[in-house]
């Protein structure tokens, strides 16, 4: 038997550090192996594996991707210390992931839900208002305790974004995903779509962009995360570029959004809503850019906020361990604190899954 020597500090959450800990039979522990054990010793600042809560393996730009893409968009992750993965929303089955110890955890969304023409081709499963709950209730059977609704998109009679769902149908639905023991977050970028999925109860927010200070309040009452994704939302200008001559009220506002995306990302973590990381990877962005994405989030908010949301906290909402005596030894390691400087997350010293060294 093999074991790993960390020389912290090891950081398990926002009041646990530890001088040091080892890795023995793919557990993490803190206290000294009594068996005769082979160990290499690994120093540097040894933080939970990064959290992707918002990321799709398995999709790429023209919809579904096939497994053996979908696992080089997975191992991407992995090398940039991405560990664990909430996939929001994918149309390739991906669960054949849980069988492969080289790829990072992931949890599953199943398939996205929209409504036909009001969203992205071949990614969603397309449906009539009506059937939202019932097909709500099938997709939370299908993913890993999640399901994925896209609540608002353009409508291009409006010319502008609109919601997809009212908030009636939007509360039979999540009742039936409560109720079948999964949760559901949301893609919204307008300000319409928030109230129907606040009443309604929905459990995270993707983007948010177009949140107004009171919804913003009832979120942090309700303690709903949000997933800024600024790396999508600094697509916002094309976007509004691309539909300024046909869709000039679409174009303001997007415009008008991307402008004050870090002031957004402020707004949020100053009244208190919990705040995750996710870097919308997969269709026109690619994979292991959950560091970039945490240095963007550290122009608005501090970096060790940032940091917390990446790893630990990301956990605790999703309700893996963190680092714990017997938990899995899923960690990254850094020669310098990401806490204090996080330019470091884009360079980690070493990456160990399931108590394997993989880079």
């Amino acid at each position: 038997m093999e074991a790993l020597h960390l020389t912290g500090p090891v950081i398990v959450d926002d009041t646990t550090v530890h001088d040091q800990a080892w890795v023995v039979g793919g557990r993490i522990t803190f206290e000294r192996p009594r068996q005769r054990v082979a160990v290499t010793t690994v120093s540097g600042v040894v933080i939970p594996g990064l959290v992707d809560v918002h990321c799709h393996v398995g999709l790429d730009a023209g919809g579904g991707t096939d497994e053996a893409l979908a696992a080089k968009q997975a191992t991407v992750d992995r090398d940039a210390g991405t560990l664990l993965i909430r996939d929001a929303g994918s149309p390739l089955d991906t669960s054949f992931v849980h069988d492969r110890d080289d790829l990072p955890r992931l949890i599953r969304s199943a398939r996205f839900i929209a409504r036909p023409k009001r969203y992205l081709r071949y990614y969603a499963r397309e449906i009539e208002p009506h059937q939202l709950p019932q097909v709500a209730e099938e997709e939370a059977h299908k993913g890993d305790g999640w399901i994925k609704l896209i609540a608002d998109w353009i409508d291009r009679d409006a010319g502008d974004l609109t919601p997809l769902w009212t908030t009636a149908e939007l509360t039979e639905a999540l009742g039936r995903v409560h109720a079948a023991g999964a949760r559901a977050t949301a893609h919204t970028f307008s300000t319409e779509a928030i109230d129907g999925l606040l009443d309604a109860g929905i459990d995270c927010i993707e983007h948010g962009t177009g949140m107004t200070d009171a919804q913003i309040a009832v979120a942090a009452q309700k303690r709903i995360p949000v997933v800024p994704t600024l790396l999508q939302v600094a697509n916002f200008e094309g976007f509004a570029d691309q539909g300024q001559e046909k869709f000039p009220a679409y174009s303001t506002r997007m415009r008008r959004m991307y402008e004050r995306r870090y002031d957004h990302v402020r707004d949020l973590y100053d009244a208190g809503v919990p705040l995750l990381v996710g870097t919308d990877a997969g269709g026109t962005l690619g994979h292991g850019l959950l560091p970039q994405e945490a240095r963007e989030m550290a122009t608005a908010i501090p970096a060790s906020a940032v940091v917390a949301a990446a790893s630990w906290q990301a956990r605790a909402f999703l309700g893996v361990d963190t680092l714990t005596e017997g938990a899995s030894a899923d960690l990254v390691i850094y020669d310098r604190d990401p806490r204090q400087d996080i330019s470091v997350l884009a360079t980690p010293h070493a990456v160990v899954l399931r108590g394997r060294r993989v880079r």
